[in-house]
Order: structure tokens, then sequence, then C-alpha cells
């Protein structure tokens, strides 16, 4: 994998007051504004989604009438979430109820402004943040999420909406129904704390990355191991004269078109796994990464880092058979259940659960 460099600054630091003068050339030279948002806390978690077009008549819209526009939800150091209009920078509201940090924050990806917030306070929050969860009081927290006896790291929701996984300090995750809010299984597994999660494009798959240096791979329907891949340090990418930690493991998350992984880790070392191979296809070096995102269209990888920088990265491009193409499609809407009740072939079964790798 080789660094791939883009035409802006990638590196978040703090808001510098600029003059005038500069104002001014950056506007005449018709260059993009650099925006900072102030939120006045240490800012853990973000989360993008599109608004609704305000409609005529509406008392509080969010945007100019008649045009869509981004919003970003924050997670704070103490425990807020503030959320703001991202084309002006205009704080819309703030969301209370979390005693902790918020460490990580996902909106359901069906456009239903549904968020889901996870805390140091060791619960979930689920909020509606449409027109239907406003009343006077404020946006309506729909559901609080309890079972997690560690910081709450990480959450995210399952492509079709039906699914929550949330991983804490602890050695289980735990997989959520997100249409009744009730704890659906404990993932375990591991032999550490898993820090991470992530599921496939088709929701067919989920995967999780612990301090024991493995990503385990489930069928979240069954609760079934289909595959896991462990970290074995890679010395010639290394300088060997330092102490190495290789049983920390950060992030991970699926590519777009949901046939490679990739994996942040201690050992210094952005890695990305095709999904039919036990082990990594391509290697980056890097120094304190804590995590990593796909690039929606696929192609590009970001990578986060203690020391306040955010790198770019090429990535395998691939073109999806006809075969990933139907079976992506399938389990789109069909459950693991669900396939192995049809009357099919059984290798055609096992090649639609995931089962043929």
């Amino acid at each position: 994998i080789l660094p791939y460099i883009l035409p802006f600054s990638s590196s978040c630091k703090a808001p510098e007051r600029k003059s005038r003068s500069s104002k001014a050339e950056a506007r005449s030279r018709a260059v993009a504004k650099e925006k900072t948002l102030e939120c006045g806390q240490i800012v853990w978690g973000l989360a993008f989604s599109a608004w609704p077009v305000a409609e005529e008549g509406d008392t509080d819209p969010a945007c100019t009438v008649g045009l869509p526009c981004l919003i970003l939800a924050t997670g704070l150091n103490d425990g807020q979430i503030k959320v703001w209009e991202v084309q002006t920078g205009h704080l819309l509201f703030s969301l209370l109820g979390h005693q902790d940090v918020v460490r990580d924050l996902s909106f359901a990806p069906n456009g239903s402004l549904i968020l889901v917030s996870a805390s140091r306070d060791k619960t979930l929050r689920v909020w509606d943040l449409s027109r239907d969860g406003r009343s006077v009081q404020g946006w309506r927290q729909v559901q609080v999420l309890s079972g997690h006896v560690q910081w709450v790291y990480c959450c995210s929701i399952s492509p079709d909406c039906s699914m929550l996984c949330s991983a804490a300090g602890e050695k289980s995750a735990l997989l959520w129904s997100m249409r009744s809010y009730t704890l659906i299984r404990r993932l375990e597994g591991h032999q550490s704390s898993v820090v991470s999660c992530d599921f496939s494009p088709d929701s067919a798959l989920l995967v999780t990355a612990s301090y024991d240096a493995c990503v385990i791979m489930w069928d979240p329907y069954t609760g079934e191991q289909l595959r896991t891949l462990r970290h074995v340090p890679l010395h010639s990418a290394l300088d060997d004269s330092s102490e190495v930690h290789t049983s920390s493991l950060r992030s991970v998350c699926f590519s777009p078109e949901g046939l490679y992984l990739a994996t942040v880790a201690d050992d210094r070392l952005l890695r990305i796994w095709a999904l039919e191979l036990r082990s990594p296809v391509a290697f980056a070096p890097m120094t304190n990464g804590l995590c990593c995102m796909y690039f929606p269209h696929g192609g590009f990888i970001a990578t986060g880092t203690r020391d306040g920088h955010v790198q770019f990265w090429t990535a395998p491009r691939v073109l999806s058979s006809l075969k990933h193409l139907c079976r992506k499609a399938l389990r789109t809407f069909l459950t693991t259940y669900q396939v192995l009740a049809l009357p099919i072939p059984r290798k055609l079964k096992e090649f639609l659960t995931y089962r043929t790798f």
C-alpha cells in the first residue's frame, strides 16, 4: 500500500486565528474555506447524516427551506452530544443524558435519523432526531441500553438497520436488536478486551477486533464463529531495536464492496485482508494508529493517529464477481435462517452463508 496524498491538510490541529488579509486572499483565490467547530470539549466520536429537506411552515428547520443538508454529531468529553449543520457550522442542538465521555456514535444507515451513542458510563443510548422525535423538552431519547460492565468503546449499526453491535473493555461483544432494543446474544470467543466492530455491507457478517491480536468473523444471526484472523508480527517492516506490542488491535472495518478488511494494530502496521484468505494481502507501516475507515466508494483508506493526523492510503481495487454481487444482493434481505430454509443445493447454501472459505 502506498500513501495517497490529497491536496488538502489532513492534520487535526487547534484552531488558529487568521488575519483579515489572509481571509481576503483565500476568498480572492476562490479556495474552499476551512471550518472549525468550537465544541468546547475533547471530541471522541463523529457521525454524519443527511438531514431531510425543510418544508414550508417548519417552525425550527435545521436547513434552508427546500434544500437538503448534512449534519454532524460530535461525542464530547463531558458526556454531551452536539449536533451541527456542516455547511454553516451552526450548532443545531445538544443531546444530554450520558454521565461520562461519549466514545462513539453511529447513525442508522437508512436515513431515519436514529442515532446510537456509546459512552464510558457503560451505556448505549438511542436518540430519535427526526421530526417525530422532537418534543417540547427536546429530542427524544428512545432507549438506554445497559449490559456492559466496562466503558463502551464502539457501536456499529448493521446496514439493514436490524442489529447493533457494541464493544467495551470486555472479552465479549454484545449484539442488540434495533427493532425491540433488547439484547440478542453475547459474542464470546476473544481472550482480551474487544475494542472495535463492523458489519459487512450486506449485514451477513460481523467482525470484532480485540487486544488479543485477533479479528473474529461472525455470523450475527447464529452467533457462529466463521473465521479468526491472527495478527503475526512482520519484523521486516519494523525497527527491530524497539519493543513492539502486537497484542493491541485498535480498529477493523469492511471495504464498501465487502471483499476486504482493514485493521490497525499497535505493531505499527495497517493491514489489508482479503475476505477469503487467512493472511494479509497488503501492509503499510504507520505509527500511533488508532482507527481506520474506507472511503465510501472504495480505493482509499483513512487512518487516524494519536499525534493528531489523518493519513490516506491507496487500497486494492476489486471488480466484484457476479457470484459475489448476487450473494450480496440476496443477503441484504435474507437472514441466515431464511437462506438455510431455501430449497437449493447445500453447496449454494454454504456459499450464500459465507461457509465456503
